[in-house]
Parts: structure tokens; sequence; C-alpha cells
């Protein structure tokens, strides 16, 4: 009977280290894991006052509307219609609160047009795309089509 026994010591070791691990695991993870952690799910609490306190870079679709009725008017009526003026132009809250002292840069086309239209493997194959050394190997975009309603024309 003691012979059994022997052998049973290494299941009591096993279960030992089994333990002492799941321990340090509850202690590691109390010690890096915020006490705020999964109050509002999956995430810090804390960080939505973090992310209160940055400054707000984007105005919105409705502070360009406010000043730019006809590149607003234009862009509704083409391809581009669902597509956020921030999204080309970048953030421009600073020209919203001051349209003198925060004069946006006008975007280069020829990288602009190329972030969503330049073929890649990751987009859909209804997404207009195009090769750029066959398509138009110099010269910018804005050349043959016109930034807010880019058909041809």
């Amino acid at each position: 009977m003691k012979e059994g026994l022997g052998h049973a010591s290494h299941l009591f070791r096993m279960a030992g280290l089994f333990v002492v691990g799941l321990v340090l695991f509850l202690v590691v993870r109390s010690l890096l894991v915020p006490a705020d952690f999964g109050k509002y799910g999956h995430f810090r609490a804390g960080a939505l006052a973090d992310n209160r306190e940055k400054p707000v870079v984007y105005a919105g679709r409705q502070a360009c509307t406010d000043c730019h009725d006809e590149a607003v008017t234009r862009k509704a009526a083409g391809a581009h219609a669902g597509i956020g003026c921030e999204t080309c132009h970048g953030a421009l809250a600073a020209h919203a609160d001051d349209p003198a002292a925060g004069k946006p840069q006008r975007p280069d086309p020829r990288v602009t047009c190329l972030v969503c239209h330049e073929r890649n493997a990751g987009k859909p194959s209804w997404f207009k795309v195009i090769v750029v050394e066959e398509h138009a190997p110099s010269g910018p975009c804005a050349d043959c089509h016109a930034p807010h309603s880019p058909a041809v024309g």
C-alpha cells in the first residue's frame, strides 16, 4: 500500500505546482490590471476621462457645411458623398474655430487619392481602384478628376 502512495506523491507535487502557479498569476494580475478595468466593458473606465482631456482636432461635417456650400453640394452628388471632408483634408477643428488663422493646406491629390484608390489585394472587387503605372504614370489626379465629384469630365 505504501508504494501506491509513493506514486501519488508525483500527483501531489504537480497539483502543488499548479496551485502555486495559479496564486502567482492572480497576484501578478492584481498588480498589473487597473482597478477600474471592466467597469464599463472590456476596457479601463479611466480611459474615458483621459480621452476627454485631449484637445479636439476634428471639426465634423457640419462645420464644413456651414461655410463651404458649393464643395458640399458637388460632393453630395458624386461618388464621395459618404466620405467626410476631414478624411482627405485632415483634422480641421482649428480652421473651423478661426478660418483665417487655421487655414488648412490643400492635400496633394496624387498622394491622397491613392490612399484609397491604389490597387491592392485587400480591396473588394467592386471598389474603384487603379494601377498607377497603367492609369496615370505622372501628373495629379485632379487633371482629369474633380476631387469632390471624381467622374472623368
